[in-house]
């Protein structure tokens, strides 16, 4: 429900940032002009593999581990109510947008993004008030350790195969994002809980008595670290970010705690915000750019009519043709039509964020 309060005094702007930064590139990736044209740093790795792309939502779910522990404190009255709450809006806001506009109950897909978030948001956070950080550190270590050990039992890694492939297809059928896997499965939200769980240990570190500096090295060791893990491990268990291999979560964890550290350097030691603004703006209403920006994505695909000699075009594929492919080539074309959408709802949030409307669920 929107709300007419500002962000806490104590809220990171960096975190905020980062948080912005991920958000737009979400809207970015998953709004190509055509899916015919995209530079590769815009797709997912096919497979094994990674691309800038497959940085995405890992980064979002550490985030939302950050979060939990700068927000949440302690265990108080109405906590899990708030807790419940929160996973279950989430859950239904990625239904909506998955079943929409038809919501075909045959075909609804049930994993999805939203959904992802809002498991893996729920069990971090229940882990988080009834643990210590020692104890978080383990289960997230047996989460990577579990699920290689699970997979390695299977057959293979591919996508038919995969013991991760194997479980989707027998829980989801139809109801999965492809006929044999689904890249935000029921398996593979395991190590997805884990990614959480990297941004619940940072947000520990955060709260500590040290140093501003001390902590942005930590995270940058810690960074480090989880790379170069993550690299070694890519040896026996591939970097996959459709089976969220155990691989991929040091990975990309890695990658987190860096960037994270350098947007705390900048921002809380060296005091530059400026730049940072228009993320700031997309970071404080996160999850509502996204689910208004991915259903409105929805809507240029449904407004449709024939054209003459019988062409149907939807409204998407108009503005694209008109607007963009009619000046630049097509791969171009198609990557200014992402950058102009990240714009159009940048200036929707600067409107809200101008107002002090934050929605939070």
């Amino acid at each position: 429900m929107p709300t007419m309060e500002p962000p806490k005094p104590e809220r990171m702007l960096s975190l905020d940032a980062f948080r912005g930064i991920t958000i737009a590139g979400m809207i970015l990736v998953n709004n190509p002009g055509t899916g015919a044209a995209i530079y590769w740093p815009l797709e997912h790795a096919e497979w094994d593999g990674w691309t800038p792309t497959d940085l995405v939502f890992p980064f979002f779910l550490f985030i939302v581990g950050v979060a939990i522990t700068l927000a949440l404190g302690k265990p108080r009255p109405g906590i899990y109510a708030k807790i419940v709450r929160r996973t279950l809006i989430i859950f239904a806001l990625g239904l909506f947008l998955y079943g929409f506009p038809e919501f075909k109950l045959a075909t609804w897909r049930i994993p999805g993004v939203l959904q992802r978030i809002a498991v893996c948001y729920f069990f971090a956070a229940l882990i988080y008030l009834h643990t210590s950080w020692k104890t978080q550190a383990r289960i997230a270590v047996g989460l990577l350790m579990g699920y290689w050990i699970l997979l390695s039992a299977g057959t293979d890694l591919t996508k038919v195969g995969s013991l991760a492939s194997v479980v989707d297809v027998a829980v989801f059928g139809k109801h999965a994002y492809k006929p044999v896997y689904d890249p935000e499965g029921l398996l593979s939200t395991l190590p997805a809980i884990a990614t959480t769980l990297c941004g619940v240990l940072t947000g520990h570190w955060l709260k500590t008595q040290r140093t501003s500096f001390e902590k942005a090295c930590g995270m940058f060791v810690a960074g480090a670290s989880c790379i170069t893990l993550g690299w070694v491990w890519n040896g026996w268990f591939p970097i996959n970010k459709a089976l969220w291999t155990s691989s991929y979560v040091l990975f990309t964890g890695g990658m987190a705690l860096q960037f994270l550290a350098l947007c705390y350097w900048l921002m809380d030691i060296k005091g530059y915000t400026s730049w940072a603004k228009p993320f700031v703006v997309y970071g404080s209403n996160a999850l509502a750019v996204y689910f208004l920006s991915s259903l409105v994505a929805d809507i240029l695909y449904v407004v449709k009519w024939t054209e003459d000699g019988g062409r149907i075009v939807t409204l998407k594929r108009f503005i694209f043709e008109h607007f963009f492919l009619s000046w630049a080539s097509p791969i171009n074309a198609s990557m200014f039509f992402g950058l102009a959408y990240v714009l159009f709802w940048l200036g929707m949030m600067w409107l809200l964020y101008r107002r002090r409307i934050f929605i939070k669920v």
